[in-house]
């Protein structure tokens, strides 16, 4: 069966009842796969270190309805409970339309959907609001509704009286409580590994769940339905070993500073022979021995802007890689290391690795789907290719005057709905850098082409 779990808007506590459901499978010993509709890198993680196995994300815009379908089956049958949290408004999908939506995943996967409701201001409301929901597309099935800020037994009464007048199930109710406070930031919820108190508020959630939630009616509904497993296929079985001869070592940059990478990423790299290392460029760690390839993600380098300009190990070896014309690939936060300098959140200017002749200082909020069409050929691009990608950042980037603009080419054209045509990123044959992050998933070709560039940049190894 499995539910996804929607909500009328943003901030409504669908990542509250998920990581509740997750803590109390947690705590009975049940293992449970959790996905993420949408582009989000920071649910994923609370989620995945909830159940203990990563998070997996189904974007129909980045990837293609086959590939979701693939995925989803895939995953879910690997463990016998599963759960998809959505993500902003149920119907909210590109522009004013629905498609890549919550809705649009649960028709797609023929889930039902919980619906959880902000209600602290609201009383005989909450029934027009939830059969506008209910009502607005024949063909989902609501299995029920969770309310979230409820805090009085009186106020609890009338919302639960306004539902039954509609014949709709109330399978939960969330007061306001400390356990259930998520810090965030600008661009989202704080990650778990930067909450020191993370285990205990999750065996926290799993005490309090049953004084909250219907987990008799809720907890069934989580069964993946293990029977469909001989109809599964691993979601990245296409690719294949391409590189035989070695295992190119490929640093990919992970810390408190980089960390948004789908897990596809890495396994794309696995699955094609390469030998994946974790690098921390916070603790001023040299690239790893061998590197061939290095990968960037995205993240909060903002954040730690002078710390990463006093780890000069770790700028040099980055620097040094980049000079020596080895693959670096690169998205969003990881695009601003290799910059010239770094504002932090004070305006004040910090030096990066200066392979590319940028600074990048706060700006416009940057957020949505683009379509991409490639300018020329690069790392991992051909010429009038189109991918689907997305972008979500505060700081951005400002050429350096006087500078050498030839080190690499306009990476792609981008178009999205609400803005201007602009042309963005760097490429060239050993680097791709972009504000834009990719579903590699989803898009075979890009892992493929990095892997070749990768084993075709290994340092050769004695006989």
């Amino acid at each position: 069966m499995t539910l996804l779990i929607a909500a009328p808007c943003s901030g409504s506590g669908k990542t509250l009842v998920s990581l509740l459901l997750a803590a109390v499978a947690r705590k009975r010993a049940q293992g449970l796969q959790s996905f993420k509709v949408g582009p989000d890198y920071l649910d994923p993680q609370l989620l995945g270190r909830a159940s203990g196995r990563p998070c997996r994300n189904l974007d129909l815009l980045l990837c293609s309805e086959e590939w979701v379908q693939r995925s989803y089956r895939w995953w879910s049958q690997q463990q016998p409970l599963a759960l998809v949290e959505g993500v902003m408004g149920l119907f909210d999908g590109l522009g004013p339309s629905s498609e890549g939506s919550s809705a649009a995943v649960a028709k797609t996967l023929q889930l039902p959907v919980l619906l959880v409701v902000e209600a602290s201001r609201q009383a005989g409301s909450l029934a027009a609001l939830v059969r506008g929901f209910r009502d607005h597309d024949s063909e989902l099935q609501l299995a029920g509704v969770v309310l979230n800020g409820v805090s009085t037994d009186r106020h609890q009464q009338l919302l639960r009286e306004s539902l039954a007048g509609i014949g709709m199930p109330l399978l939960g109710v969330l007061p306001r409580h400390p356990a259930l406070e998520l810090p965030s930031r600008h661009l989202g919820l704080v990650p778990p590994q930067e909450l020191p108190d993370w285990d205990e508020r999750l065996e926290q959630l799993a005490e309090l769940a049953p004084q909250w939630l219907e987990l008799d009616k809720l907890m069934p509904l989580l069964l993946s339905g293990n029977s469909s497993a001989q109809n599964a296929v691993d979601p990245l079985a296409d690719l294949g070993p391409l590189i035989a001869q070695q295992e190119p070592v490929v640093a990919i940059a992970r810390d408190q500073a980089f960390h948004f990478c789908y897990p596809e990423l890495p396994e794309s790299l696995q699955r094609l022979g390469c030998k994946v290392q974790w690098w921390a460029p916070l603790r001023d760690e040299p690239l790893p021995q061998s590197t061939a390839a290095v990968v960037l993600p995205g993240g909060y380098p903002e954040l730690h802007a002078a710390e990463l300009s006093r780890c000069r190990r770790s700028l040099g070896s980055l620097a040094a890689h980049g000079q020596a014309r080895r693959p670096i690939y690169a998205e969003c936060g990881g695009l601003l290391l290799l910059g010239q300098s770094l504002e932090d959140r004070d305006g004040q200017s910090h030096d990066m690795a200066a392979l590319l002749p940028l600074k990048a200082r706060k700006g416009a909020l940057s957020l949505g789907y683009r379509t991409a069409t490639a300018r020329c050929d690069g790392l991992v691009v051909r010429q009038g290719e189109q991918l689907r990608g997305h972008e979500f950042h505060r700081w951005q980037l400002e050429p350096l005057e006087g500078e050498d603009q030839t080190v690499a080419k306009s990476l792609w054209q981008l178009e999205g709905w609400g803005v201007r045509s602009r042309v963005e990123g760097w490429s060239n044959d050993v680097i791709h850098a972009s504000w834009l992050h990719l579903q590699w998933g989803g898009c075979p070709s890009i892992a493929q082409r990095f892997g070749r560039a990768a084993a075709a940049a290994a340092p050769a190894t004695s006989a």
